[in-house]
């Protein structure tokens, strides 16, 4: 094993995004334990995660690594070097940053006005983003991929990153709430990850990805191993149903940090 790939928010991270709370908002060093577990095996760890570049970059800083993803793979950083995976659609002083160039493209307010109810911005977290634009709500994708496409936005597309409970009673008249970005089409986590592997030189049975949402369990596609930690299961049950269809996907008893633990000294072990 070389390297761990890591989704931050309820993955690593426990309630409240704190590394140091695990299940029930306990005090926990599980996550501590497995970035420990990675150094001493001299396994690389890549944050990756939805969250704006900034915040991703300091989460790296505090865990010492030099490599990491962000805004659902539309970036991907390897030692201080950039590089956008959106096809052509980057930052430039003349149209802006990308959530700029989405916004004015009103491919934002196509889907807002047409799911009215249905979907609204995830404030305060959609504030000040550098890619995506971050909603919540409950919609069908492939729906929304037809509306997009029809409205001549097929070089978008909505992504499912979980069910949040932050602000969801503000809806209350949907079945559960779940987080959408809505980011450039070729953009993915997997597609992120596969590109770190390459400049690396690491093949898909040296690697490893933890996480808690579709987006994640994705990279399986590139990895031989996906480890679900255990809380995500218990917020959208149908992602089990899911998993059990998959040959890379494994399912860690343990929730947040803990699951992450387990993932890495299973995978140590089996490899030793």
């Amino acid at each position: 094993m070389r390297c761990l790939y890591v989704d931050l928010d309820g993955t690593l991270l426990g309630p409240g995004g704190s590394l140091l709370r695990g299940s029930g908002g306990r005090f926990a060093l599980d996550g501590v334990r497995a970035l420990q577990a990675c150094d001493r095996a001299r396994v690389e760890v890549v944050l990756y995660s939805g969250r704006r570049q900034q915040s991703v970059f300091e989460d790296s800083r505090l865990i010492g690594s030099s490599s990491y993803i962000f805004e659902l793979g539309c970036g991907v950083v390897v030692d201080g070097e950039l590089e956008w995976l959106t096809d052509g659609i980057v930052p430039s002083d003349s149209d802006g940053t990308i959530h700029d160039q989405i916004g004015r493209s009103g491919a934002p307010k196509l889907l807002l006005n047409r799911y009215a109810g249905r979907l609204e911005y995830h404030t305060p977290w959609s504030e000040g983003r550098d890619v995506s634009h971050l909603f919540r709500g409950c919609v069908d994708l492939d729906e929304v991929g037809a509306v997009l496409r029809d409205a001549g936005f097929g070089w978008l597309r909505l992504v499912d990153n979980g069910i949040v409970h932050e602000h969801a009673g503000r809806m209350p008249g949907l079945p559960v709430v779940r987080a959408y970005h809505l980011v450039p089409a070729g953009a993915s986590k997997a597609r992120a990850v596969a590109r770190h592997m390459q400049a690396r030189g690491y093949g898909p049975r040296e690697c490893i990805a933890a996480g808690d949402s579709r987006e994640d369990m994705d990279t399986s596609q590139v990895l031989d191993t996906f480890w679900l930690v255990a809380n995500a299961l218990e917020r959208d049950p149908e992602l089990g149903v899911q998993a059990s269809r998959l040959e890379r996907v494994r399912v860690a008893t343990a929730p947040y940090g803990a699951g992450v633990y387990e993932a890495v000294v299973t995978t140590l072990s089996e490899g030793s």
